[in-house]
């Protein structure tokens, strides 16, 4: 199984994404960024009263009105640093609040709107690969805006703010250092470009491992089975190689970035200490000013430095939320129309009109069916594997869209009405029921989601659940594991057909319910299903022959084609496909009692 969608989306569009939801908290936004502001106008201030500190200090003067003022400049300075503080608390308060609420506001999304995929997006990709996306998504936001609030932000208003003070007291060094910024900033936005490539590889390379790693644990019986670990290791560790290497070749660009960056902080150092002392030769600057120079540039080249490693982790967490863009600006295959009402189910009749399904153009499944079931009608489908059977009943419960025609229940157009109201009218008991890692309880009121636990047992009882969830420690409290693997395949199809019990829809779909089933519970089901039927529209694929011959119609499809219908022994007489079908499994019947 690969991927389909390699497309990644663009930075433009996550940047949209997360803006519209920092937007939606605007009261967060402003204590947010008062804050920033606040402490690193606390940040500019402080060496201002430090220089004139140091100025008076310098003087030599320790006259009573110089202890004076010294206090009262360090009182100030002590104010400044309580308002930094201050500040800064409610910027992180702030931060911490909005952050966690739109993480759960993008994981929710992005879920809802994942999950509403088709049945074909899901087939052509990784559960693990997606989980990865749905996880990184929002903790992507969280590092991206960490770091615009925490040290973008911070960085860019703290140098421009010494670019300020610096040109009001020296016009040349101020000019030395707003040049100097602008190159800076150049060259980071220019080493930034170069390194997005690599970015996006590392990210798609990542998806590719997690997807493998969860389709080898997926699987873990049929590599036990086959002797596979080995085999299995090699080939992750093609995985890991290829991550590697891109990893390796990241982590190289980012250390050339941080060498062109160090080397620009050092020339920018040693120009303004040259100047500075240019000008303090000539009267113009104090002490107290070269420690002031000195105090913007350490501060300015450690928030540089710190947007450094941040970028990297700004641009990495960017490209992580790309591949779940990706898979928003992906389109639903299947849609609700605009402002598509509930299906209602008065009768139950199905009626599929000149039917057509192509999975690609050259692959055609059904070819112009035409198939018409009364309500309360028991009709199954039986044929050869390929003949369309399963895609009839996907393309009822709309997890594919017709090519052409269309099906119509009591008369509506599925395709016209909501697809929620549709599957709420249907009973739908797969072959291989899957389950969730979650109790029975909860298992079996999933067909009924309102549902007492009184309900719950009462289908469970129907259903011959209730016999062996007697017998388990923990009850109906018990979890099956992930897809039901702690249960028997003939206990999990007791649970699937308990759900159907409860849901209680007006149509049922059963797709060979009893395969997995030993005879003798086979043959308790069998009177379940009997109760389960009455009264509804009823659709069953039949594999096994045996099971099907008390269906008001059976209906025999070939090549994506009707070929005959009719009651069992009808077609029994008629002869052909039909007929030979059940003499090859009559005859393995026989087979089997002689041995």
């Amino acid at each position: 199984m690969e991927p389909t969608h390699k497309k990644m989306a663009s930075a433009g569009s996550v940047f949209r994404i997360y803006g519209n939801e920092v937007l939606r908290q605007p009261f967060t936004l402003f204590l947010i960024i008062s804050g920033a502001i606040g402490a690193q106008v606390g940040s500019l201030v402080i060496p201002i009263y430090m220089r004139q500190l140091l100025n008076t200090l310098a003087s030599g003067d320790r006259g009573p009105l110089v202890v004076h003022s010294l206090s009262i400049t360090i009182g100030v300075i002590g104010i400044v640093m309580l308002l930094r503080w201050v500040f800064s608390r409610i910027e992180m308060w702030s931060l911490s609040f909005l952050e966690i609420r739109i993480m759960s506001n993008l994981t929710l999304s992005s879920f809802e709107y994942l999950i509403r995929h088709s049945h074909h997006f899901f087939a052509s990709q990784f559960a693990g690969t997606l989980t990865r996306r749905v996880n990184q998504y929002a903790r992507a936001f969280e590092l991206a805006f960490d770091s615009i609030i925490m040290s973008f932000f911070p960085a860019a208003f703290f140098v421009v703010g010494a670019i300020v003070v610096l040109f009001a007291h020296n016009h040349v060094l101020g000019a030395m250092l707003g040049f100097w910024s602008i190159l800076f900033v150049i060259v980071q936005v220019y080493l930034s470009r170069m390194h997005r490539p690599l970015r996006v590889s590392r990210a798609e390379l990542e998806s590719k491992l997690g997807g493998a790693i969860a389709d080898a644990i997926g699987n873990h019986n049929a590599i036990m089975l086959s002797s596979g670990v080995g085999y299995e290791h090699e080939r992750l560790g093609q995985f890991t190689d290829n991550l590697r290497a891109a990893r390796l070749k990241g982590w190289h660009f980012y250390e050339y970035a941080l060498g062109i960056q160090g080397f620009l902080m050092i020339v920018i150092n040693v120009a303004l200490l040259y100047g500075a002392m240019y000008f303090w030769q000539h009267g113009e600057l104090t002490i107290g000013d070269f420690i002031l120079i000195q105090t913007y540039l350490v501060g300015t080249f450690e928030m540089l430095h710190n947007v450094s490693i941040q970028l990297r982790r700004f641009y990495d967490s960017i490209a992580d939320a790309e591949e779940m863009v990706a898979l928003l600006e992906e389109p639903h295959q299947i849609q609700d129309v605009p402002n598509a009402p509930p299906l209602t189910v008065s009768n139950g009749a199905i009626d599929f009109k000149d039917i057509t399904f192509r999975f690609q153009e050259e692959r055609s499944i059904l070819e112009h069916l035409d198939l018409s079931i009364r309500p309360g009608e028991k009709v199954a489908l039986v044929g050869p594997s390929g003949a369309g059977k399963s895609t009839i009943t996907k393309l009822l419960l709309r997890m594919y869209d017709v090519t052409e025609g269309a099906i119509l229940i009591d008369g509506q157009n599925i395709a016209q009405v909501t697809q929620d109201s549709l599957r709420d009218s249907i009973g739908f008991v797969p072959q291989e029921p899957v389950l969730f890692h979650r109790s029975l309880m909860e298992n079996i009121r999933y067909g009924k989601r309102d549902a007492t636990d009184e309900e719950v047992i009462e289908a469970a009882k129907k259903a011959h659940c209730h016999e062996f969830i007697q017998g388990l420690a923990q009850g109906y409290d018990t979890f099956v594991g992930e897809r039901g693997v702690k249960l028997s395949g003939g206990e999990r199809q007791r649970v699937a057909i308990a759900r159907a019990i409860l849901k209680n829809a007006p149509i049922l779909v059963l797709d060979e319910a009893t395969s997995s089933l030993d005879s003798e519970s086979e043959s308790l089901i069998q009177d379940s299903l009997k109760i389960l039927m009455q009264g509804k529209t009823v659709l069953v694929i039949a594999h096994r022959l045996s099971t099907i011959m008390s269906m008001d119609r059976i209906v025999v499809l070939q090549g994506g084609h009707v070929v005959a219908q009719g009651a069992h022994d009808k077609l029994i007489k008629e002869g052909g496909l039909y007929q030979k079908l059940w003499s090859i499994q009559a005859g393995g019947f026989i087979q089997e009692e002689e041995e």
